[in-house]
């Protein structure tokens, strides 16, 4: 058995191993899993040293399965300074999500102060010691999970935690900063929609934005913003590596129960 997500077959097909596994079922898979196709596809198809991924957006409209599958992808805008490429998750003849990616050609910073807050002021990862991982076989762990705050019943701060991948996406293909940031940007819906009763909302997107790629392997979510009403909730976590921030992450969920 591979240690990776999935298997490359060729033509944007995978095959998706167990590990694959998504909170909602035995046989669902992981929305995280979905985002690092769309990313990795992107990137390997799009991407280049001149132009940055800077948005990432994923509707996902119908639960996937761990059926083979095949990611197909188009450019819709190849500009001379902005990129727009139109991507589709398709298996055993459904289309279960779309998404659309924003790639824009780097420059020069302009030169004026722009404010921005400051920057978290958090432990080092390795000060912190590594967490369970709610939903997932302890025999075989999707990811390295370091919580800064506990997820506490009173819920009475925001949640902060440490993430490193710990094994490849695709199988033989080496992680780059761009997908790291992709597949773990599903994290924003159990860390901005975590409740007193655990997760009780299943998300219906996923949007990355990304000024600059992650440095290194841990990557950093503080819970910017929840708000729910009527069974929907919109939830939103700032995104950092080791230097500091590098984003943020968006996602709207409509309840459910595991």
């Amino acid at each position: 058995m591979t240690d990776a997500f999935t298997n490359a077959a060729g033509d944007g097909q995978y095959t998706i191993n167990p590990i694959s596994r998504g909170p909602w079922g035995e046989s669902s898979l992981h929305a995280r899993v979905l985002a690092g196709l769309f990313g990795h596809e992107v990137e390997s198809r799009f991407g280049s040293d001149e132009f940055h991924c800077a948005r990432l957006t994923i509707d996902l409209y119908r639960l996937p399965t761990l059926a083979p599958c095949q990611v197909t992808s188009k450019a819709i805008r190849d500009g001379n300074r902005i990129r727009v490429v139109e991507l589709e998750y398709l298996s055993e003849g459904a289309s279960y999500a779309r998404g659309t990616a924003v790639l824009l050609k780097r420059a020069e910073n302009p030169k004026g102060r722009v404010w921005s807050p400051p920057d978290w002021q958090v432990k080092h990862p390795d000060e912190v010691p590594p967490s369970e991982q709610s939903g997932v076989p302890k025999w075989a762990p999707m990811w390295d999970m370091r919580p800064l705050r506990p997820r506490d019943p009173g819920l009475s701060e925001q949640g902060q935690v440490w993430m490193r991948e710990i094994r490849p996406l695709v199988d033989g293909v080496p992680l780059t900063p761009f997908v790291r940031a992709a597949s773990a940007a599903d994290w924003t819906n159990p860390g901005a929609n975590w409740g007193s009763n655990g997760l009780e909302f299943i998300n219906a997107d996923i949007t990355l934005y990304l000024h600059r790629y992650p440095e290194g392997e841990w990557i950093g979510f503080e819970t910017s913003s929840h708000h729910s009403a009527d069974g929907i909730a919109v939830g939103h976590c700032t995104m950092y590596d080791e230097s500091g921030a590098i984003g943020s992450s968006t996602v709207c969920a409509i309840a459910q129960r595991r």
